[in-house]
């Protein structure tokens, strides 16, 4: 079959069953904005397309007088940037695909782009094919590797034409935005693109459905290539393939098309930001229920840290990808691969949600009961009913609630100081 390029035809493709399979990936934010490292990625239009104080008043007092943008460039120097060691954290993190940006609004190329002119990361700063580098370092990992892509370049002279013209004329779109997209998918045979900078323009001026054509019809990667929503400035939740809707998207209820939650470590910035305090950053409980949640919900969880401008992920980071790591080590049965229940969440308590795989129910606890008991409310037991929790040998003991339900005996737990990890998966048999 041939993909039309209009939504009605691209919206039926299929999505390929790796990505709903995955359900865990890391996002990295990394580019030029890497350089001042403060605020956020939007630094260069917070500073000179807002013109704010606060910007304007951080180059003062760090940059010499007259200071561009393109002056950041060459201290990207990306000079301990190991993508071999990347790799082996993103696997240890439990993550199935990472999205990398190969361009962020600002137009800098994290690859040899051609029609990106002493603006890449070839010609300028790391002097490397980061792209490139990072992509065989994850394929050697078995990991799918996602690029992400910004449409729109905040002060390229084309788009701001354009821009001027209603976007009547389509120059930067033809010079720019398309080779750049046929660039990466020739030459990386990406997994999955993840679209952005799509809200200014109409999906007339972007050319999307033209590009998705290709990409599903005679692309190297066509059979396997998922694409996200964002794809021009009324797609967000309407077409492409999976939907993000919009940042750190959270549905409340069961969503019926398939979708992603992209979150941060840092909650005020995807970019690396030098000055970051603990306070500000997101603990390992709060990553694990998004995660659940998210996962209960039918959708994919894309956890996001910025590198700095050498290329290091800073130690709290991986801290924290880690303990997502160990988590999944021990709960990932429940997460990989798995569906949405017929009930998501208990409506007695918020902490306890549910996935399964076909006829297995899983109960995913985020506080642990005072009494050692866990009430269910939502499956139905039976005489073959069997409880086991992941990480824990043997079954374990239940009885049928005296209303709807069962209740679970929890193995004790020993005392300790500390409050313990953030929550247990427990595996029903035989209910319904």
């Amino acid at each position: 079959q041939r993909y039309r390029p209009d939504w009605a035809s691209l919206d039926a493709r299929p999505l390929p069953a790796w990505f709903d399979q995955a359900k865990v990936g890391v996002f990295v934010h990394w580019g030029v904005f890497s350089v001042p490292a403060w605020g956020s990625e939007w630094f260069w239009w917070h500073w000179q397309g807002e013109h704010r104080p606060d910007y304007e008043r951080f180059v003062q007092l760090r940059y010499p007088p007259g200071t561009t943008y393109a002056d950041f460039a060459p201290h990207f120097t990306a000079h301990d940037f190991q993508p071999r060691q990347w790799a082996r954290l993103f696997q240890r993190a439990g993550a199935r695909y990472v999205v990398l940006t190969t361009k962020h609004h600002e137009g800098f190329t994290n690859w040899g782009s051609p029609v990106s002119w002493n603006w890449n990361s070839l010609d300028i700063g790391p002097h490397r094919d980061l792209v490139g580098e990072l992509g065989q370092a994850l394929r050697e990992s078995n990991i799918r590797y996602g690029l992400y892509h910004s449409l729109l370049e905040w002060f390229n002279p084309l788009y701001l034409a354009d821009k001027k013209s209603g976007f009547k004329t389509q120059d930067f779109v033809s010079k720019k935005t398309m080779p750049e997209l046929y660039d990466l998918v020739l030459k990386y045979k990406p997994d999955l693109i993840w679209s952005d900078g799509d809200w200014e323009a109409p999906e007339s001026y972007w050319n999307s459905t033209s590009f998705l054509a290709w990409l599903y019809n005679d692309s190297p990667v066509k059979d396997t290539v998922v694409v996200n929503d964002r794809w021009c400035n009324n797609c967000s939740c309407r077409h492409g393939g999976y939907y993000n809707c919009a940042d750190k998207y959270k549905p409340g209820t069961l969503p019926a098309h398939k979708w992603e939650m992209c979150s941060s470590v840092d909650k005020l910035s995807w970019g690396y930001r030098s000055n970051m305090s603990i306070a500000e950053l997101m603990d390992e409980a709060s990553i694990i229920e998004e995660l659940v949640q998210t996962v209960s919900f039918g959708g994919n969880y894309l956890l996001n840290v910025g590198p700095t401008k050498e290329g290091v992920i800073a130690p709290i980071f991986q801290e924290r990808l880690l303990a997502l790591g160990r988590w999944l080590d021990t709960n990932g049965e429940a997460i990989y691969e798995s569906q949405p229940w017929r009930v998501q969440m208990e409506n007695t308590t918020a902490t306890v949600w549910y996935t399964s795989k076909d006829p297995v129910v899983y109960a995913i606890f985020l506080t642990w009961p005072q009494d050692n008991v866990l009430e269910l409310s939502s499956p139905t037991p039976s005489p073959a009913t069997q409880v086991t929790m992941l990480g824990f040998a043997g079954t374990l003991k239940w009885q049928k609630a005296p209303g709807e339900g069962l209740l679970i005996t929890l193995p004790q737990m020993l005392p300790s100081p500390l409050p313990p990890q953030s929550g247990w998966a427990v595996k029903l048999e035989g209910v319904k």
